[in-house]
C-alpha cells in the first residue's frame, strides 16, 4: 500500500514491491562503490520488473542458458596467457578461508594449474571458527597468503563511526577488504585478480554480469579529497579525527594512474564457472577442512555463511533496520534461485528469523569499539525509515513484511510445517 506522506530514507523507492519468486524486495541496495547509507543520498537498488520477478532471479534463468563449456574454454584461454613456468604467482585470490575463496583457489591451482598467492584482510574480531576455517584454507588446502593486518586503533574509530553516521558496521571492513587484492596485485606484479562470484547474482543489474572483468571504478580513484569514508570526508577524518593519511590509504582504492601504468585483469571466476553457494560449502569442506557453525547463524537458519566475524551479525541486522531485509531474507533468496527452497518456505523462514537481534557478541563488540549498548539501540531507532518501519506500544514492526503477500490460512500452514522442516 502506498504511503505517500511517509518519507523514505537513503532515497529508497516509497512503495515495496516484493519478488514474486525471491523473498527480496525493491528496497535492496546496489554494492555500487559510492554508496554511502546516508539519508538523503539516491540509493540504487534491486530491481523489480513489470512481471513482479528481480534482477537476481533473472540473472539465475539466465544462468540455466549459458554454454557452461563454452565459458570454460574462455577460462582456460585467459589462465593460458597468464599461467607462469618460473615458479612466480600468476594469479592472486583474495579471502578469507571461507566456503568461497577455498573454491576458487582451489580450482584455480588443481583443476587449470595456475599458481595462486591468497590475500586475506582479516575480519575486525575473528570468532574461533572463522580463524580455524583460515588457517586450514592455508594449512590443510595448501596455499601461500598473504595476510594485511590492519592498525587496530584506526579500524576500531572507522568502525564507530560508520555505526553512529551510517549505521553500517562493516563498510571499513567491506572497502579494505574489496581494495586489497588490486593493490597488491600492483605492488606484486601479478597481473591477475580473481573474485569469486560477481554481485549481480544477488541483484545488481544484470548488465553488470555480462563480462568477466570488474569495473575499475571498484578500485580506483581520481580525487581523494572527495572521498567520503565512515561517512566523513576524507580531509575531515584527518583533521579532526587525528587520523593521518598513511592509516586511511589502507582502505582506500588505487590512484587510477598506477593502473595506467601496470596491466593488471581482475575478473570474476563465477563468470566462467557456474557458481552454487552450497556445493562451494561441499568442496571447501572435501578439500580444505572447512567447518561449518556447531550452531545456526543468528538471524538465519544456515550454518556456513559468513562465519568469520563477530561483527558480521550487526551487518544483516542493520541492513534489516535500513532497508527491512535481513540475513535470513539473503539465505533464501539465494536458496530459492538455487531450487534448494520453495518460496512458501522461504517465506516461512524469513518470518521466523529475519531481524533476529546476533546477541551472542554484542557486549564484546560494544566494549571493542568504546560504544554504549543504548547509544546503538538509539540508532537503530534513528535510521528506521518511516515508509518501512511503525512504532507501535514501544514495539517496532515492518508495515510490509514478504508474508503479508499471502493468505492468513496460508501464512500459519506455513509457519507450522516449513519452518520447522528446514530450521534444524
Amino acid at each position: 500500500m502506498p504511503h505517500e506522506s511517509l518519507p523514505a530514507y537513503y532515497g529508497l523507492p516509497e512503495h515495496v514491491t516484493f519478488c514474486t519468486r525471491c523473498v527480496m524486495s525493491n528496497q535492496r541496495p546496489c554494492s555500487y562503490p559510492e554508496f554511502r547509507h546516508t539519508k538523503d543520498r539516491r540509493t540504487p537498488t534491486m530491481h523489480v520488473d513489470a512481471e513482479g520477478v528481480c534482477d537476481a532471479c533473472r540473472y539465475a534463468e539466465t544462468k540455466e542458458r549459458i554454454d557452461w563449456d563454452d565459458r570454460e574454454r574462455q577460462l582456460r584461454a585467459l589462465l593460458d596467457r597468464y599461467r607462469s613456468n618460473d615458479g612466480s604467482y600468476d594469479c592472486l585470490v583474495p579471502g578469507s578461508g571461507g566456503k568461497d575463496s577455498i573454491y576458487a583457489a582451489h580450482l584455480l591451482k588443481t583443476r587449470y594449474g595456475m599458481h595462486p598467492l591468497t590475500c586475506t584482510w582479516p575480519p575486525i574480531m575473528y570468532t574461533d571458527i572463522g580463524r580455524q576455517n583460515y588457517l586450514n584454507w592455508c594449512d590443510i588446502g595448501g596455499f601461500d597468503n598473504v595476510t594485511f593486518k590492519q592498525n587496530g586503533r584506526a579500524m576500531k574509530l572507522l568502525t564507530r563511526l560508520s555505526i553512529e553516521n551510517l549505521l553500517h558496521p562493516f563498510q571499513t571492513f567491506i572497502l579494505g577488504q574489496k581494495n586489497l587484492a588490486p593493490k597488491l596485485a600492483l605492488k606484486f606484479g601479478i597481473p591477475l585478480v580473481f573474485y569469486g562470484e560477481n554481485e549481480a547474482e544477488y541483484g545488481n543489474p544484470i548488465a553488470d554480469n555480462n563480462q568477466s572483468l570488474r569495473d575499475k571504478s571498484y578500485h580506483t580513484m581520481n580525487d581523494i579529497s572527495k572521498l567520503h569514508l565512515a561517512g566523513v570526508p576524507v580531509p575531515e577524518l584527518i583533521e579532526r579525527y587525528k587520523i593521518p593519511l598513511v592509516d586511511l590509504m589502507t582502505y582506500l582504492p588505487a590512484e587510477h594512474t598506477l593502473y595506467d601504468r601496470q596491466q593488471i585483469d581482475v575478473h570474476y571466476l563465477g563468470y566462467y564457472v557456474k557458481w552454487t553457494p552450497q556445493e562451494a560449502y561441499y568442496y571447501s569442506v572435501e578439500h580444505s577442512g572447512f567447518q561449518a557453525n556447531p550452531v545456526r547463524t543468528e538471524g538465519t537458519y544456515s550454518k556456513y555463511n559468513s562465519l568469520d566475524d563477530k561483527i558480521d551479525g550487526f551487518h544483516y541486522y542493520t541492513t534489516y533496520i535500513k532497508f527491512g531485509l535481513g540475513r535470513a531474507s539473503y539465505d533464501a533468496s539465494q536458496e530459492i534461485r538455487n531450487r534448494h527452497l520453495t518460496r512458501e518456505e522461504a517465506v516461512a523462514l524469513v518470518r521466523r528469523f529475519d531481524g533476529e537481534f546476533p546477541a551472542r557478541y554484542f557486549q564484546e563488540i560494544m566494549d571493542f569499539i568504546g560504544m554504549q549498548p543504548d547509544q546503538f539501540h538509539a540508532l537503530c531507532d534513528k535510521f528506521r525509515s518511516p515508509h518501512l518501519w511503525v512504532c507501535e506500544g514501544g514495539d517496532w514492526r515492518l508495515r510490509h513484511p514478504v508474508w503479508q503477500q499471502l493468505t492468513a490460512v496460508d501464512s500459519e500452514q506455513i509457519a507450522e510445517s516449513g519452518t520447522n522442516r528446514n530450521a534444524a
